[in-house]
């Protein structure tokens, strides 16, 4: 479902930011290399991060019913993963590179989730909204400074996208046959000697 999230992020690009403009947009990582490979304005979304929101676990199964209305099985709840993305502009001059840098920020701030009419189908498929942050501060134990060292390159202005994914773990627990019959419980009664069947009469 990952290469979903891109190719939903690469829609609301193209169609909020790019418009036609001849801007480029590649998520491949931004080395030197691929760098100087670069002939166009591009916007380059990296994917270089991804780890589960565990904070928003849940950890109790889901009953699914079939027809009748009983338990057919019971599935674990879908996963929340943050996948986090270091957006930058790639152009000639700085100006340039700001202008679109700062038109790719108020497109992500313009919206709380990715949009139902940009989701690719699998994702649109399920019930969980694909939340989006844009430029918060990175974790303690993650630095945006560290992802340039680990690409080598230089630092460069960029914006960190979180999209928060739902990943369904497969997990699922075939649930026992339904019970039909009434519950009965004997009773013995000492001084009588008698024998009460609770919930099926007397005997």
């Amino acid at each position: 479902m990952i290469h979903e999230v891109d190719d939903s992020i690469r829609r609301l690009v193209l169609r909020e930011v790019a418009d036609g403009s001849g801007v480029e947009l590649s998520f491949e990582a931004p080395t030197r290399e691929w760098s100087a490979r670069r002939n166009a304005p591009t916007v380059n979304v990296y994917l270089y991060d991804v780890r589960e929101d565990v904070e928003r676990r849940e950890v109790s199964f889901e009953e699914i019913r079939g027809e009748d209305g009983r338990v057919v099985e019971r599935r674990q709840p879908r996963r929340r993963y943050n996948l986090s993305y270091l957006v930058t502009v790639w152009t000639q001059r700085p100006e340039d590179e700001h202008r679109l840098l700062a038109a790719l920020l108020a497109c992500f701030l313009a919206h709380d989730q990715l949009p139902s009419d940009i989701l690719a189908p699998q994702l649109a498929d399920q019930p969980h909204a694909l939340r989006l942050t844009v430029a918060l501060p990175p974790p303690k134990d993650r630095a945006l400074a560290d992802v340039w060292s680990a690409l080598g390159g230089e630092l460069k202005p960029s914006l960190d996208l979180v999209v928060s994914m739902p990943f369904d773990t497969a997990r699922v627990r075939a649930a026992g046959p339904p019970v039909l019959e009434e519950l009965r419980a004997k009773v013995a009664n000492r001084q009588s000697g008698a024998v009460e069947v609770v919930g099926g009469g007397k005997k």
